[in-house]
């Protein structure tokens, strides 16, 4: 669907709004304004990652918002977030994208309704500013899974569930992450000296909090991680340790049965009336023996 936003006679420029286009409507927009068809094939594709690309007489520029309402198990770049495809020159400014964005309609409303924007640049920076803000709530979203996962591996010790979550919430900070670092070079030429203000100052701080509060995110969810196995490893540890002094007391019981146990016929011990009782208290003497040993060097 095509929409006017902005018209050079009432703004100074045109923008030109095409969500879910048409091959048709597509291919008019670029005869119109001499795209080049490695840009078309590129707006089209619906993984592209973030990209800053001067191409003949125009910018083009692709950025990626996180989704509205991504299923609990998303964890791909396609699943996560969707595209905005931008051309941009200081006479006209064309937005792609294959879904409603909302982030669009607001931008138009505060850059074109109120007159908050009176150039393509303007409108640009807000675009951007709106589509990293899109990845605030969810960050919000994943510190709260992180804590939820926190307590659950060193009060709850559940295991399953925790590894399983542990592994979603560390594929979306790092899918998001890396759309974060291929974004910084669309910053970085919107805020250069020559067109540098307040407005690309802001982005570019946007940008570094955005950024840093996904490196964070990232590097607890690696220390979680790290955790979970430590803790997993020592309670595996906890356990062989158990079954290893299990086996220290019955080592010898055993080797005293299996000695008396023979059955040869020249054995004097079978043949004591006490024989029975004194092998039961020499194996209680070792087994006390044992006892006593493992609690001097604090084994129990």
């Amino acid at each position: 669907m095509k929409k006017t936003f902005a018209t050079k006679a009432e703004h100074g420029f045109d923008w030109i709004d095409l969500s879910d286009p048409t091959v048709k409507e597509i291919q008019e927009i670029a005869q119109q304004f001499s795209l080049h068809e490695a840009s078309i094939k590129d707006c089209l594709q619906p993984d592209h990652l973030p990209k800053y690309e001067i191409v003949d007489t125009y910018t083009f520029i692709i950025v990626r918002v996180f989704t509205q309402q991504p299923i609990s198990e998303a964890d791909t770049i396609q699943e996560l977030t969707n595209k905005i495809a931008i051309f941009f020159t200081t006479d006209y400014m064309i937005t792609v994208h294959r879904t409603a964005q909302p982030l669009i309609e607001e931008v138009k409303t505060k850059a074109i309704d109120a007159k908050g924007c009176t150039d393509t640049l303007c409108v640009l920076n807000r675009i951007i500013r709106a589509s990293l803000l899109t990845f605030e709530p969810p960050s919000v979203k994943l510190a709260q899974s992180l804590d939820y996962f926190e307590e659950n591996v060193f009060l709850k010790q559940r295991k399953a569930p925790i590894l399983r979550g542990l592994y979603y919430v560390k594929r979306k900070v790092d899918v998001i992450r890396r759309l974060l670092i291929l974004s910084y070079e669309i910053i970085d030429k919107i805020d250069m000296p020559k067109q540098r203000n307040i407005y690309t100052r802001d982005l570019r701080d946007q940008y570094i909090r955005m950024q840093n509060i996904y490196d964070n995110l990232s590097e607890n969810t690696s220390q979680l991680l790290s955790a979970y196995f430590s803790i997993a490893s020592h309670r595996t540890n906890e356990i062989m340790r158990v079954l290893t002094i299990f086996s220290v007391f019955f080592m010898p019981l055993t080797f005293i049965v299996g000695v008396y146990g023979m059955n040869f016929h020249f054995m004097p011990e079978l043949d004591w009336h006490l024989g029975y009782p004194l092998v039961m208290l020499l194996m209680a003497l070792i087994t006390f023996g044992i006892y006593l040993w493992f609690k001097r060097k604090g084994w129990l």
